[in-house]
């Protein structure tokens, strides 16, 4: 039996001249939590696009839960639930509506549907919420009602593009409470983010930067190999060693701003 849920596979995508990722080989396990770190505009969301089949890849193969995602694009939809940044809601719909037109695109009707929307709605703790209006609700809300509108249709794979941006300390904390559930039932999960300390709850992160996968490993193998406290610590040293320049030099040139010389 197959134990990889995504294989990526020597994966280019150039724009032009522009290679915004790079010779890109992965493997993530089914059941992993696996946590994709870089800087903004390190390749992880383009990389995260490819997987789900809505950007074509220039070279290489993807494969998700054993499909080629060139070739069947719409069964690996099938099984992906995805979530990104800006949460994917309909402002103008109410909560229940939002859940009742994703259940529709993913063919789940019936009493499957009902049954689901309820679970999802207690999973979320959005009870007695179900009338509002997305535009009404805050970040945090809006962020579990966009999680259960990516697993209404029982997905094996989640993909989650920086789902905790903009989201306060606390929403963040039950998010992650809630991945962990998730995971817990057998759901690979895929998460791209720049906190690390979301990373440290990861299985497995990989750390990207300019398009290329600099290392693969788990958070205290990273932090231990590197003599590391922080994966934060850890990122740094790789930026640092591929640019040839410390993060430190880089506020040197504020000293104008006291008159030093």
């Amino acid at each position: 039996m197959d134990k990889e849920m995504i294989e990526l596979t020597n994966v280019n995508k150039k724009y032009g001249d522009f290679v915004a990722v790079k010779n890109l080989s992965l493997k993530i396990k089914k059941g992993q939590i696996f946590g994709l770190l870089g800087p903004n505009g390190a390749g992880k969301s383009t990389t995260i696009r490819m997987i789900i089949g809505v950007l074509d890849k220039t070279e290489g193969s993807i494969y998700v839960d054993g499909i080629d995602v060139s070739k069947k694009p719409d069964q690996v939809k099938k099984n992906i639930g995805y979530m990104s940044q800006k949460f994917s809601l309909y402002e103008d719909l109410t909560v229940i509506e939002n859940l009742n037109f994703y259940a529709s695109i993913y063919g789940v009707r019936g009493k499957d549907k009902e049954k689901r929307i309820k679970q999802l709605i207690t999973m979320a703790n959005l009870n007695g919420k179900e009338k509002v209006l997305a535009s009404q609700l805050s970040g945090g809300w809006k962020q579990r009602l966009a999680l259960g509108c990516a697993l209404i249709h029982r997905p094996k794979l989640l993909i989650l593009d920086e789902p905790t941006a903009g989201v306060d300390p606390v929403s963040r904390r039950i998010f992650w409470k809630m991945i962990f559930e998730l995971s817990n039932q057998g759901i690979t999960v895929l998460v791209s983010t720049h906190y690390m300390d979301e990373a440290e709850s990861c299985d497995i992160v990989g750390f990207i930067f300019k398009g290329e996968l600099l290392t693969v490993d788990t958070p205290e193998n990273l932090k231990s190999t590197e003599n590391a406290k922080t994966l934060e610590d850890v990122f740094i040293k790789y930026v640092e060693k591929l640019t040839g320049e410390s993060i430190d030099t880089s506020f040197k040139s504020l000293k104008f701003i006291k008159g030093d010389d």
